[in-house]
């Protein structure tokens, strides 16, 4: 968990990295911690800026930064999510379960637990202790809170896998129409995988083509650059005409902004610049996990004391808190031997471990 990033595990990958020391199975592959890196910072950025603009009653420059990437913040993390999935989905129904079920379930009910903990008094303070008990239980039906993640993604593998002998067209049609669909019914875990399952079938689907842009982007950094220049204008532009979740539209951003991300982690992987990107992305579920607590400490401070009149700077205050405390208390943890935070207990395997792999570069 503590290292949860991708691993270069099918031979197509290794035969298109221009780099041959990716050539072991298990070695990992540096754009995708890259691309998982700043999805995950665009996820705290996020739940920052609108914490902190709710509490506030006002905007900063931050939150355009966020309508920008709200067409394809949540579609880049889904669809390099399942880029690998290839490699795992015929292995027998215990190990799978393991691998991508148990192990998110672990996570979610200790991490939804934590975040109930800090929650709670203040529902008991304005409905009981009784109604405040129902709300927990009910976050076992209607994800609560920001991990909500977690609790789709191991239902995206049981229907990937569940579907496995359907031709992908006739799947990837469907996901489609679902997602164009914009489908609002009030439970989250309907209106989301209508909303997502598209992108991470996608990765898992056409895993080939995501490998092959992003040796593309590799081999000529000036096109990807000039490529991810015009597809910033046209996403801006769309956001700001406000027409960015037309149904089509969103589909087509959606996975635009996705191959944007794996564009960008790329040419950052081949350039080893902003080392912290692969290392947020290496540690991505840590975050996504404990971001919360430094995140809401902070703006409460912030707010609270008015040491910063910008609401803009705030946000990216809170941005920065919630990403490096987080880290913070994963080393913590550590530290004091509390690894079971971050890290599933043996009790917990329903399958044999794997060993974790090393990070390799694919220069």
């Amino acid at each position: 968990m503590t290292t949860n990033g991708t691993t270069a595990a099918t031979d197509r990958s290794l035969d298109r990295s221009p780099d041959r020391s990716l050539g072991n199975a298990g070695a990992r592959v540096d754009w995708v911690d890259y691309a998982k890196g700043i999805c995950i910072i665009m996820v705290v950025m996020m739940h920052s800026v609108l914490g902190v603009e709710k509490a506030a009653e006002q905007t900063g420059f931050m939150h355009y930064v966020v309508m920008f990437a709200k067409p394809f913040r949540m579609p880049d993390f889904f669809l390099i999510s399942g880029l690998f999935l290839s490699v795992v989905i015929d292995r027998d129904w215990r190990t799978y379960l393991d691998r991508k079920v148990m192990h998110f379930a672990y996570f979610y009910v200790l991490w939804v637990t934590i975040q109930f903990g800090f929650k709670a008094p203040s529902l008991a303070a304005e409905a009981g202790w009784a109604e405040a008990g129902l709300e927990y239980l009910a976050s076992f039906v209607q994800p609560f809170g920001t991990l909500w993640f977690i609790y789709l993604l191991p239902i995206f593998f049981l229907v990937t896998k569940l579907t496995r002998n359907v031709h992908p067209l006739m799947i990837w049609l469907i996901a489609a129409a679902l997602e164009s669909a914009h489908v609002a019914t009030g439970w989250y875990v309907i209106d989301e995988f209508s909303a997502r399952f598209v992108y991470f079938y996608t990765g898992y689907v056409l895993a080939d083509y995501v490998f092959a842009l992003s040796d593309r982007a590799r081999s000529r950094p000036a096109l990807a650059l000039l490529g991810l220049g015009f597809w910033a204008l046209i996403n801006g532009g769309l956001v700001a005409l406000d027409i960015s979740e037309w149904p089509i539209v969103s589909l087509a951003l959606g996975f635009a902004g996705a191959c944007a991300i794996v564009v960008s982690g790329t040419l950052l992987a081949r350039a080893h610049w902003l080392g912290f990107l692969r290392f947020c992305g290496e540690h991505s579920i840590v975050i996504y996990l404990a971001f919360f607590l430094p995140m809401a400490a902070t703006r409460t401070i912030l707010l609270r004391y008015d040491v910063i009149p910008d609401i803009g700077l705030i946000s990216l205050i809170v941005t920065a808190a919630g990403v490096a405390g987080s880290l913070l208390i994963w080393r913590l943890a550590l530290a004091v031997r509390a690894n079971f935070l971050f890290e599933r207990p043996d009790a917990f395997w329903i399958a044999p471990k794997k060993a974790a792999p090393a990070l390799q570069a694919a220069e």
